[in-house]
């Protein structure tokens, strides 16, 4: 940093006037200044003087010169100011905020000896240095001061830390103490410090040490703990004197030392971790300086001296202008200084922690702005000026922020999203995404706290396309997720962030309550939609409809108006809220109920007693109604019992509210009684859990206060008996018996006699009961209590009664009588007893019955129950009736698919008419095609605005003329009603772009029509352009008209369009504009003839082309207005005209010449210059040469040569008589070059060659380099050579190296490489030299020129020569240079062997590095077998980052087809070694025992069950083996596919006979493919693996792994079984009382070993290998040792091998593999 003189604030004086102390503002908008006499003046930023004030001694009796201002500082709200003075006191003034405010004493502290120095760091400390040697400390706020330490000596110097958290003071002695107020964590040590060799007058407290000089004029800087690291010694110095000052940046970075005439500058070096000392600022006649003052934006350093003057500094390190709108000033490497050049605003942004600030950037709309720290990042708001600083470890600078949101920053880095909070320093949030639109991402900070939240801060994103989760910002924790069937593409938080809406791609709208998880769809097609804001109202476009929730707690009621356009705002102000819309051109605002929204916010505040306010000036509505519901709601659970009866009242609740109003007398009179509001008292809780039918907790409350009478007393009010009995009995309470028989009386009375018979079975009286239930009429309850007794069922009087009252059949059945009891059982409905009657005793029977059940379910309208029964009675009509009429779609399918094509044909369109009203098109399409109505399925296409798809349905089954037809009919109806963009995608998907035309052709949208001409009929465009402008200039619409004149190519007929107008002005723009070089000058001549006089004359003038007009005029005989504009204007003229008048009329050039030289002399010019115009015109150039040459006009000759184009004579004839405007006329001639386009090469070079023979060498060399003719390349050579020649020879050193640099790449490009160097060797040009011999490959001579010229350049050649072997693909020679590169360029070149070979020879790191990069390539070209054996050649390392290699390898080979068999076995014989190599790898590496390396083992135990079962496949001994393999592998459902895993399962149980688990695990495999189908496991049921370790939540499957013929196969067997019903779907269970697979015992929860045959587990009978956790059962073991004794199968064999290798070997050693 550099000190740079800005401006003198304070002249100094002739004598000594010290200027006492300085102070500047932390609001750097003043400096206070105090000089010799006592007096502070006040300065603002700009250094101009705006205020002052006297200063007061302590006791005004020792006169205003007892005393000296010895310290002064500004609060830290610059209103105040702290005087220390030497008379025992410190005053602090009031100041005021504005200018001229009156200045009043607001404290004074009054102390024992003077004070010496003074600092204000924080808010209420004021902290001063006595004399005595005490520093003490003086808070404002209480008035009162205390001692922080004593010391001896007398207190020369204070001064603060950068934060303002710690002091130093420096004593007479040279003692340095340090005080923390607080440390900040830094744990240094307090109290003294230093013992500097001087009294430290100079003390400054940098951000990395401690800087003390005085006296010795020596500048010492101390550590943190008191150690010298650096000393800066003047002593020698004889000018330098003591120093008395020194002042710290703010920034903590800089220090100045202030002595006689001069500034020391000390900066911090980051890299030496040392002091710089920087230029000192030498000022003459300055003398001592006894004040120093930073500003605390650090851009300006304030110096007093001994004479009374005060002189400003300048410290920036540099300042730069940002796109013209801020100046940022850099004033140390940690701080910068931010100015709005427009407003004056300024914002100082500053690194806490003492790092480099790197480039400041503003962004979003020039509001915000991001600078970079090797460490952190700031953000600031420039609005609200808030300023942040986070740790960032450096990212390249990839970040990209957004500014959506006034609060926080949003910055999205590598797929993770952060967010930063204006203000604060600590990250407020950080979650990956990958969706960073801001309408994707929805973050709410504190904009409407929630009641009850001090803070409210949260964020919704994308965690996938589908996936919604929602982040509490405060407590790091997820709020919850939102899984949806669709893309999402629009989302918002409510303002407090409890609600959430969003839009899926379909344009449905979604109301998510965050509280009460609950989703709602509310709103399709939806176009639009907004929170209202300060509200929870939303308002969203459905079509034509504006749609509003003012609460939205119920989604379906909703406020709905029609409209016309579309939603572009949302206006809420001054009490108003309006939805503008745009109808066509016009603006529209719909103006919404203020009162409504109004309510929202007040429920959402908390403040019920103004939402009541808002609700009693609406009218009565649903929507009013079901805001007076939720407000009573809420003030019930708020307490307000006041408001909730209002609430009551005001919806009619009558009970409600006068229990209520109850309820509030008795709390008011408590209230009165007790204080409080008598909520808390027990009778009101006791009425408000009733209020909410919670007696339990009214009784536990009653109870509580032990009032058991007053409990009692409520359940008989509510006749809860057996509640009350139950209270009396668990309190022994003497009315128990009174009480039974008051409530048995009551039973009676009421008629509830089946209550009292249950009442009297309790007590044990049976007939008794039985004559209640026959009173009752319940017959079969009486039936059913005297079948359990033998003694009642002997009872024949009692039984008759029993079976008159019966009509149902439970009785007979009892007593032997099956044909009757089936008849009673059919005629009282009770089908279920009389279907199990008849599978036992009439078989025939049940499916009549099954019908009759069905047909009873479908008049009791459960449709939903009879589908089932109408299957079982195969009358598959009504069961399809009941499936529609139950909406079971699905369901309705399957059975139709099922049954025969022309009975289902019927239906199909019935269903396909509700799948189209789902949008759901293809599903309704096939059910249309299935059932032969497509024609329905074209207008449902038609209809939904889906052209592509109907034309391609009708295109299969319509002849292409009824398409056509159907076509153009739907295309004219749509034409009609206006809908023309409909219309025309009709006619063009039927190949009619005619018709479209003529439709747009007919409604005049000429830009339509013109469109489809381009694109159809581009030979007609031009035309029709001329006949539109045709058109449009009879209409009178000529700026149209000359649009489709122009677009025809046909300027002069605008031109002569305008010319009839009378338009002259256009013409003349047209003409210019489009026609050639000489028209508009042409038009500009008519112009000025139809106008004619002055006004001609004028407006020819004006276009500078007076004189040509006249000429023209003369030259075409048109002399009248020759002799008139020549006449008005150029008299001199005259001559001229009427000479060209004799000649039209004469041409007799002899006697001219003698008449004009025997008359006039003057006219002899004219004459010459006639005759010679003349024979110009006769081609007689030489004649015509020789008479200008007469007349002295050779001008002229050159002019008429140019006009001839004959440049070369007009070039020779300037050159020889007019050479000062040669260049001119060479200029002119390389333009109208220019403008013919190129030239040949023949006739450039013919050119250059005249350049060269007139010494016109730079223009020579500009010509030769023209030449690039690459069909020629000995002419190019010829010509870059001469040029460079020339450039060398004749030019100047740039001019030649500017040519060189041209020719030599061209020489370059034709395989000139040699001469290109040698040219560029010529001009030491090394590098391109250099380059050149590379570009020829001639790399010896590259080497030695950079060898021997410049060594510089050796790497370079190396390199290229790198570079070009790799680009040659000569990699055997790159591998000897370069191997890296080499095995890079064999894996670009999939040279795999090679490369692998290669990498081979250098480490195993290197050769795995290529082996996981080459079996990356061959699984993503699912080439999973080869990348699985090259981890069986090269093995299996345990890197980390292969990890998810061999994850890929499972996945890709447990999901692919055709495992399932014995052929197989090699593959998952190959998995398994892998797996297993890899976790014995892992055992010994840092990743043992670690998640990955339990997953791995995991995944090698599936791999071993597929391997065996594959094994036991081969081995027909083996098939239950291999089912139960199948049946295990269920338990690994989370890594495996679920829906194949069953499937196979399945199937394998099934082939074994296991028909109870394979309907089971079949028909849990029919849920998953339908789930598969709807994206979504949420509809399975688990009921059937309760109690199993088979894992319910498992991934669901993106594809289906069987294919649908197999699906409908198993359907098939499925709904045969389960009509069937005769097997039982239950899972077998084991002596453990638990699914026999299941490794844990649902009993005791003990977890069982997996056997390593079988998978089941193992339990009594087991074989123990080795290895611990390993073991099998002795009879799945025994009896595959025994399959392959049988079969010698080599693939078990293989088995046996490899259990005995993972498991430590095999138990005994019987067994040979021979």
């Amino acid at each position: 940093m550099q000190l740079r003189h800005v401006r003198t604030l304070l002249p100094p004086q002739d004598g000594a006037a010290k200027v006492t102390c300085l102070a500047w503002a932390p609001s750097n908008a003043r400096l206070a200044v105090c000089t010799v006499d006592r007096v502070v003046l006040l300065y603002d930023e700009h250094g101009e003087r705006r205020d002052k004030f006297s200063t007061k001694p302590a006791d005004p009796k020792y006169g205003r010169k007892s005393y000296v201002v010895k310290g002064m500082a500004f609060s830290p709200d610059s209103t105040k100011i702290a005087v220390g003075q030497s008379d025992g006191i410190i005053f602090v003034y009031k100041i005021g905020e504005d200018w001229g405010d009156k200045k009043v004493i607001c404290n004074k502290f009054i102390q024992t000896s003077a004070v010496t120095c003074l600092l204000w760091p924080e808010e209420n400390i004021i902290v001063f240095g006595l004399a005595e040697g005490k520093v003490r400390l003086a808070n404002p706020k209480t008035n009162k001061s205390s001692t922080i330490y004593g010391t001896d000596s007398y207190v020369v110097s204070l001064a603060s830390n950068t934060s303002g958290k710690g002091i130093l003071s420096g004593h007479a002695d040279g003692t340095v103490v340090r005080y923390f107020f607080d440390d900040e964590g830094s744990g240094e040590s307090q109290g003294k410090l230093v013992m500097h060799p001087c009294p430290p007058y100079a003390l400054a407290w940098a951000s990395n040490s401690i800087v003390a000089a005085g006296c010795d004029k020596k500048i010492v800087a101390y550590g943190k703990e008191g150690h010298v690291i650096q000393t800066f010694d003047y002593s020698r110095d004889t000018s330098e004197k003591e120093f008395t000052v020194a002042a710290t940046s703010p920034g903590g970075q800089s220090v100045v030392i202030g002595s006689f005439d001069r500034l020391r500058v000390l900066n911090w070096s980051p890299r030496r971790s040392a002091w710089e000392e920087a230029k000192p600022k030498q000022i003459p006649h300055l003398y001592t300086i006894t004040a120093l003052a930073w500003k605390p934006d650090g851009s300006r350093l304030c110096a007093g001296t001994l004479c009374g003057g005060v002189e400003q500094f300048d410290c920036c390190l540099r300042r730069t202008i940002y796109k013209n709108k801020f100046e940022m000033t850099y004033v140390g490497p940690s701080q910068v200084c931010l100015r709005n050049l427009s407003t004056g605003m300024r914002v100082v942004l500053k690194s806490h922690y003492g790092y480099a600030i790197e480039e400041v950037k503003i962004l979003g709309k020039e509001r915000y702005l991001v600078a970079h720290t090797s460490d952190t990042l700031l953000l600031g708001d420039l609005g609200s000026t808030k300023l942040s600083e986070v740790a960032w470890q450096g990212s390249g600078g990839n970040e990209k922020f957004f500014f959506d949101n006034e609060n926080v920053c949003m910055i999205f880095n590598a797929g993770e999203l952060t967010l930063v909070e204006y203000g604060s320093n600590e990250i407020l949030g950080s979650v990956r995404t990958e969706f960073m639109n801001p309408h994707l991402i929805s973050v709410r900070i504190n904009e409407r706290r929630p009641r009850g939240m001090e803070e409210s801060k949260r964020l919704a994103y994308l965690v996938d396309i589908k996936t919604i989760a929602v982040v509490d910002l405060v407590g790091s924790c997820s709020i919850g997720t939102i899984s949806h069937d669709s893309k999402i593409d629009w989302l918002e938080l409510s303002e407090t962030g409890h609600k959430l809406l969003f839009r899926d791609k379909r344009m449905k709208l979604h109301f998510c309550d965050m509280e009460r998880a609950t989703k709602t769809a509310i709103l399709s097609y939806c176009s639009y939609v907004q929170w209202v804001p300060g509200s929870d109202v939303v308002v969203a476009q459905n079509r034509n409809s504006l749609c509003v929730w003012y609460n939205i707690d119920t989604p379906e009621r909703v406020t709905m108006f029609p409209m016309k356009g579309d939603i572009v705002d949302l206006q809420r102000d001054n009490g108003k809220t309006e939805v503008i819309v745009t109808e066509g051109v016009n603006t529209v605002s719909y103006t919404l109920d203020e009162g409504l929204i109004e309510f929202g916010t007040a429920v959402d505040d908390g403040d019920y007693q103004r939402a009541v306010a808002f609700l009693e000036t609406l009218e009565m509505s649903a929507e009013t109604e079901a805001m007076w519901k939720t407000l009573s709601r809420l003030a019930l659970e708020a307490k307000q019992l006041h408001i909730a009866e209002r609430c009551f009242a005001a919806v009619g609740d009558v009970s409600k509210a006068r229990f209520l109003h109850e309820t509030n007398e008795i709390a008011d009179q408590v209230a009165k009684q007790s204080g409080g509001d008598g909520t808390d008292y027990y009778q009101v809780r006791v009425r408000l859990a009733m209020l909410e039918k919670n007696y339990k907790l009214a009784e536990m409350i009653f109870l509580e206060q032990n009032a058991v009478e007053e409990a009692m007393e409520m359940y008989q009010e509510l006749h809860m008996w057996e509640e009350c009995i139950a209270v009396a009995e668990a309190k022994d309470h003497p009315a128990l018996e009174k009480l039974r028989q008051g409530f048995y009386e009551w039973l009676l009375q009421s008629q509830q006699e089946e209550q009292a018979a249950e009442v009297q079975e309790g007590q044990g009286d049976l007939p008794a009961a039985i004559g209640l239930y026959l009173k009752a009429g319940l017959p079969a309850k009486a039936a059913q209590l005297a079948m359990g007794q033998e003694e009642l069922l002997s009872n024949t009087d009692l039984v008759n009664r029993i079976a008159t009252a019966l009509v149902r059949g439970d009785l007979l059945e009892q007593t032997r009588n099956p044909q009757r009891a089936l008849e009673c059982f059919r005629k009282g409905n009770s089908f279920l007893k009389a279907v199990e009657l008849a599978r036992s005793a009439f078989p025939a029977e049940v499916v009549k019955l099954e019908e009759s059940w069905g047909d009873h379910l479908v008049q009791q309208k459960q449709l939903d129950a009879a589908i089932n029964h109408y299957i079982e009675a195969r009358c598959a009509v009504k069961a399809v009736e009941a499936a529609l009429g139950a909406r079971q779609w699905k369901k309705a399918i399957y059975i139709l698919d099922t049954q025969d094509q022309k009975m289902a044909a019927k239906y199909y369109p019935r269903i396909a008419q509700h799948y189209a009203a789902l949008q759901e098109y293809e599903i309704a399409e096939e059910l249309y095609t299935k059932g032969g109505c497509i024609k329905e399925a074209i207008d449902m296409y038609t209809q939904a605005g889906r052209w592509e798809q109907a034309h391609k349905l009708a295109s299969l089954c319509m002849r292409p003329e009824d398409v056509s037809v159907l076509y153009i009919t739907q295309a004219q109806e749509m034409e009609r009603q206006g809908k023309y963009k409909e219309a025309e995608r009709l006619y063009l998907t039927v190949d009619e772009p005619d018709l479209a035309i003529t439709m747009y052709k007919k409604c005049r949208m000429h830009d339509e029509m013109l469109r489809l001409l381009a694109r159809y009929h581009k030979d007609l465009l031009s035309d029709t352009h001329l006949h539109l402008g045709k058109e449009l200039e009879a209409e009178g619409r000529l700026p149209e008209a000359e649009y489709h004149y122009l677009e025809a190519k046909d300027w002069k007929a605008a031109v002569n369009m305008f010319r009839m107008n009378n338009l002259w002005e256009d013409a003349y723009r047209v003409a210019k504009a489009h026609g050639g070089a000489n028209s508009h000058k042409h038009v500009a001549f008519l112009w000025a003839r139809s106008l004619g006089g002055e006004a001609a004359v004028k407006l020819l003038s004006k276009f500078g082309l007076l004189e040509m007009a006249i000429d023209h005029a003369a030259d075409n005989n048109i002399f009248d207005f020759a002799f008139e504009l020549a006449r008005l204007s150029m008299k001199q003229k005259l001559p001229e005209i009427h000479f060209k008048y004799g000649y039209a009329h004469a041409q007799n050039w002899e006697a001219a010449q003698r008449v004009a030289e025997a008359h006039d002399p003057d006219s002899v010019v004219v004459v010459l210059v006639g005759q010679a115009d003349s024979a110009f015109k006769q081609k007689e150039f030489q004649k015509a040469e020789a008479l200008l040459l007469r007349a002295q006009r050779l001008d002229l000759a050159v002019k008429h040569y140019k006009e001839a184009g004959m440049w070369t004579e007009a070039l020779r004839v300037c050159k020889e008589f007019l050479p000062g405007e040669l260049e001119a006329l060479q200029e002119e001639y390389e333009r109208e070059v220019a403008k013919k386009g190129p030239r040949s090469p023949e006739g450039i070079l013919e050119q250059a060659r005249e350049w060269e023979q007139a010494g016109e060498y730079a223009r020579a060399v500009d010509c030769y380099l023209k030449v690039c003719d690459q069909s020629s390349r000995a002419l190019m050579e010829k010509c870059c050579m001469k040029a460079a020649e020339l450039a060398i020879k004749f030019l100047g050193q740039p001019r030649s190296t500017e040519v060189m640099r041209i020719v030599g790449p061209r020489l370059v490009g034709i395989g000139k490489f040699n001469v290109a160097a040698e040219l560029y060797l010529n001009l030491d040009l090394i590098k391109e030299a250099i380059d050149a011999f590379m570009e020829g490959e001639e790399w010896n001579k590259a080497k030695r020129v950079a060898k021997e010229l410049d060594p510089r350049y050796e790497d370079y050649v190396d390199q290229h020569y790198k570079e070009y072997l790799k680009d040659q693909g000569k990699v055997d020679s790159l591998v000897g240079v370069d191997v890296m590169a080499a095995l890079d360029m064999y894996m670009e070149r999939e040279q795999w062997e090679k490369c692998l070979e290669t990498a081979a020879t250098q480490n195993y790191k290197v050769l795995h590095k290529y082996v996981a990069l080459y079996a990356t390539k061959l699984i993503r070209e699912g080439s999973w077998d080869k990348a699985l054996s090259l981890y069986i050649q090269h093995g299996v390392p345990a890197n980390a980052q292969n990890f998810n290699i061999y994850k890929r390898l499972f996945v890709e080979m447990v999901n692919v087809p055709g495992m399932n068999r014995a052929e197989a076995y090699h593959s998952w014989a190959d998995l398994r070694e892998v797996l297993l190599g890899l976790c014995e790898n892992l055992v010994k590496s840092s990743e043992a025992n670690s998640p990955a390396h339990e997953e791995f083992e995991t995944m090698l135990l599936v791999a071993h069950y597929y391997a065996t079962r594959s094994a036991a496949q081969s081995v027909k001994q083996l098939d239950t083996v291999a089912a139960k393999l199948s049946i295990s592998l269920l338990r690994h459902t989370e890594i495996i596919p679920a829906d194949k895993a069953f499937y196979e399962a399945g199937t394998a149980a099934k082939e074994v006979g296991w028909e109870n688990m394979a309907f089971i695990f079949l028909n849990r495999f029919l849920d998953l493919t339908d789930a598969i189908e709807e994206g979504s496991l949420d509809a399975l049921d688990h009921s059937d693996f309760q109690d199993t370790d088979i894992p319910f939540e498992v991934p669901l499957p993106a594809k289906q792994h069987i294919s649908e013929e197999q699906r409908e196969e198993i359907r098939d067997w499925v709904l045969t079984v389960s009509m069937d019903q005769r097997l039982e779907q239950v899972l077998p269970r084991d002596e453990r009382d638990t699914y026999e697979a299941s490794l844990v015992a649902v009993s005791t929860g003990v977890r069982s070993l997996p056997c390593l045959i079988t998978g089941y587990p193992v339990l009594r009978d087991k074989v123990v290998f080795k290895r611990p956790g390993k073991e099998a059962n002795k009879e799945s073991w025994n009896k595959f040792l025994m399959a392959v004794k049988m079969s010698h199968s080599p693939s078990c064999q293989d088995v046996l091998k490899f259990i005995g290798q993972w498991c430590g070997g095999l138990p005994g050693s019987s067994f040979s593999f021979q």
